[in-house]
């Protein structure tokens, strides 16, 4: 299981593992693919720093990436709009009712009362600065292209830069303004996803901008059998982020999350739902009766991303506090039927590559037939 992609990245395996979790990242990296540190949970420069300090002591060597979340358009809070005064009250007002008819607790004084401020376009730079002080080997933009000086800043530090896309002519684009590998998400993945199914996706994506740039296949990938699948259709690598989620190395990272493992483990593929509740963009979660209340008549419609974030993030730190899994707020793909066990990071890695030696054993039997 090798690619072009493993000699540009100094990796063994094309595995690239999106997570939140510092523990989970620098075991996919030493499990020979790459690791990538969501950014998006630190809200200050100095802790995002620290974070990647303890990454760089414990990849034994190996590369890894961070992921940001920054949108090519700069948002009114860089232009001195607070947008914290922008969330209407009827809003606040439905989360605090929703919660409390949820038996959700309060927090106790002082504990997690911010929300996650990493959603904050000056913030997503802050993590940019800090992520180009070590020794990263790629930055990627969950938003699609960064805005061109970042890309330059990346270029000019020699990282390189990746972006997700959803249609061929987003692709398109993000080659076009200087992005180096395009992540092609499809529709069945978890968080940010757009409307376009990965079988019909990957080879649009890879037939407009595959000869330009190597595209990464993401979305619905959970086994050695999808990997294979995913370089059939002409991708150099697969980006993963759902399976992680149920690894024993994120309890290390938040111990607080075993709720949320228990309902992922618990799930079948049809209990995802896309959603704008989550950032004000359309974002695949696990079903839960959180999701189901911002279903209902009485919900308003979602805010524009940064405020909807800014407006459940601290919900969401009451929700992970509970310790209940039936109102986990938490992004996942529809790979989570697959995810039926909490197992080690490196058992995960194993199994991809194990499961993409067996389809294309398989292949090449039926092509010799």
């Amino acid at each position: 299981m090798r690619t072009t992609l493993c000699d540009t990245l100094g990796i063994d395996l094309p595995i690239i593992g999106f997570t939140p979790s510092e523990h989970v990242a620098a075991a996919i990296s030493r499990a020979g693919g790459l690791g990538v540190l969501g950014c998006v949970r630190f809200n200050d420069a100095d802790e995002l720093d620290k974070v990647l300090g303890w990454m760089d002591a414990n990849t034994g060597g190996r590369p890894y990436g961070v992921d940001v979340v920054m949108p090519a358009k700069v948002p009114d809070e860089v232009k001195g709009v607070d947008p914290a005064t922008l969330i209407p009250a009827e809003h606040r007002e439905f989360v605090d009712r929703t919660l409390a008819q949820l038996g959700v607790p309060e927090l106790p004084e002082g504990q997690g009362r911010d929300g996650v401020l990493g959603w904050l376009h000056s913030v997503a730079r802050s993590h940019v600065e800090v992520a180009l002080e070590h020794p990263i080997a790629l930055i990627a933009n969950a938003l699609g292209s960064p805005p061109a000086d970042v890309i330059a800043q990346a270029h000019d530090a020699g990282v390189p830069v990746a972006a997700l896309a959803g249609k061929a002519e987003h692709a398109a684009r993000h080659v076009e303004r200087g992005v180096d590998f395009v992540v092609a998400q499809g529709h069945e993945a978890g968080g940010h996803t757009g409307e376009i199914a990965s079988m019909v996706l990957l080879p649009e994506i890879v037939d407009a901008v595959g000869d330009r740039a190597p595209v990464l296949a993401a979305g619905g990938i959970g086994s050695g059998r999808q990997a294979a699948a995913a370089l059939a259709l002409g991708a150099q690598g697969v980006w993963t982020g759902s399976i992680w989620l149920a690894t024993r190395e994120y309890l290390e990272t938040m111990p607080e999350s075993e709720p949320m493992q228990q309902a992922l483990v618990a799930a079948t593929s049809a209990d995802t739902v896309r959603t704008r509740i989550y950032t004000g963009k359309p974002a695949r979660l696990l079903k839960t009766r959180w999701t189901e209340a911002w279903s209902q008549p009485d919900a308003p419609e979602p805010l524009p991303m940064p405020l909807q974030n800014l407006l459940v993030a601290p919900a969401h730190n009451r929700i992970h506090a509970s310790s209940d899994p039936s109102v986990v707020s938490m992004p996942v793909g529809q790979i989570v039927g697959r995810m039926n066990e909490v197992r080690p990071v490196a058992d995960v890695v194993a199994d991809l590559a194990s499961g993409f030696t067996d389809a294309v054993t398989r292949l090449t039997e039926i092509s010799d037939a």
